[in-house]
């Protein structure tokens, strides 16, 4: 037996898509699209609709369904800060979104800028996590370009020479959302801090992939939604609680100058945090499959992110096998001794046919990807692509099967052979 085949046949794949009613319903259909939203278990389903069914009403009330939005926000908080490893809950401040989040920040920030007025962001990124820190150049900032290097990889040495006694932050990805590479974070925070900087970590892709830590990675301010990793569309922010206590935000008087309330100002969808707290408990189920000893709640995050990084290592290489037979230009890592350095978020091209030919024929096919520029127009510079047509990338999960990659194979060399014919 091969280590694929371990893996695999020891990962339960066939009982955790059961879990998942969408899957379900599809039938044939195959979601290779999960970079753009995750598909969510019934147990979050079923959160989000008691919370809107007990709890539709606003918090901080002195009624029975209001103390349970407070009671259930209070669980959520605690959930997400052991999802990410937090020192303290009141860490966690929850809104719409990543984006809504890095621009509160980066606004924060603009006003605290002084001497050390130097931001340094990649062109690796989401352009949420790009054009967030350059408009702080109207506020005096100076904007200092990481560039990934031809092997699709941002290299750390190259982040030393790029930060000093003038840098204020340090913002990247942890994982590309186009091509999945995985950055090494925690050398970041080495290097940042080193200088007396910040950093700013956009965790939104990793999330599904892999364990978050912000003690070990040792960075300042993070950024995650729910909508990838297996709940409603919402999103967190997690930052160092003496760290939020200083950025300044804005408040209305009545509301206290404190994390998580100076954050979460307005009225949030409190259902998709319901559905949030629900996702992370679906993760330790999974993790406890896996546990051998500790049964805290972080120990089975912690086996279900192991289990999960494991077996999709194993779709990567699977789906990476097929592009290369057919000739593709893959984007990024590829290389099969390296492939623990990404996640199964793979962009690629056949050449003589249009991205956006693949999938249409994909879709009407019943496989779910995507075309284009991946809201990431200086990526796309960088990989030599056009905006207007970009490329396809397929994004794979958990609850994705090395059958399915099969059938996309089979469909692959179908389009190929009948567009190129």
């Amino acid at each position: 037996m091969n280590a694929m085949t371990s893996v695999t046949d020891s990962f339960p794949v066939e009982e955790i898509r059961a879990l998942f009613p969408a899957i379900q319903k599809a039938g044939d259909f195959i979601f290779l699209e999960n970079a753009g939203g995750s598909q969510v278990p019934q147990s979050v389903v079923d959160a989000v609709a008691n919370h809107l069914i007990d709890n539709n009403v606003q918090r901080m009330a002195r009624y029975a369904h209001s103390e349970g939005v407070d009671r259930k926000l209070a669980e959520a908080r605690e959930s997400v800060a052991m999802l990410v490893n937090a020192y303290r809950p009141e860490e966690i401040s929850f809104g719409l979104n990543a984006t809504s989040f890095i621009r509160l920040v980066s606004l924060g920030i603009s006003k605290m800028l002084g001497e050390r007025n130097e931001i340094v962001i990649t062109d690796m990124d989401h352009d949420a996590n790009i054009a967030t820190w350059t408009a702080l150049e109207a506020d005096g900032a100076k904007i200092v370009w990481w560039h990934m290097r031809e092997d699709g990889r941002l290299h750390t040495e190259d982040l030393v020479p790029l930060v000093g006694d003038r840098t204020r932050l340090v913002a990247c990805t942890v994982t590309a959302h186009a091509i999945g590479t995985i950055v090494d974070v925690a050398s970041v925070g080495r290097i940042a801090h080193a200088a007396g900087a910040e950093v700013f970590l956009d965790s939104v892709h990793y999330g599904p992939h892999g364990l978050i830590d912000v003690q070990a990675w040792d960075c300042d301010y993070l950024v995650c939604s729910g909508y990838k990793n297996f709940s409603p569309h919402m999103g967190f922010l997690w930052g160092r609680y003496e760290v939020l206590c200083r950025l300044p935000t804005f408040k209305e008087d009545f509301i206290p100058d404190m994390p998580p309330y100076k954050i979460e100002v307005g009225t949030f969808p409190y259902e998709n945090v319901a559905g949030m707290n629900a996702a992370v408990l679906y993760l330790e189920s999974v993790g406890r499959r896996f546990l051998n000893g500790e049964n805290s709640r972080r120990a089975a995050i912690t086996a279900a992110m192991a289990a999960i990084r494991g077996y999709e290592v194993t779709l990567s290489r699977a789906m990476i096998a097929v592009l290369k037979r057919h000739g593709a230009t893959i984007y990024g890592i590829s290389d099969e001794a390296l492939l623990d350095q990404r996640v199964p978020t793979i962009c690629f091209n056949i050449g003589g046919i249009t991205p956006q030919d693949i999938a249409t024929d994909m879709g009407k096919a019943g496989i779910g990807l995507r075309d284009g520029h991946m809201f990431a127009p200086r990526l796309m510079k960088r990989l030599g692509l056009a905006m207007e047509t970009g490329a396809v990338r397929v994004s794979m999960v958990h609850y994705n099967t090395l059958d399915e990659v099969a059938r996309f194979d089979a469909k692959l060399g179908e389009i190929i052979a009948r567009r190129r014919g």
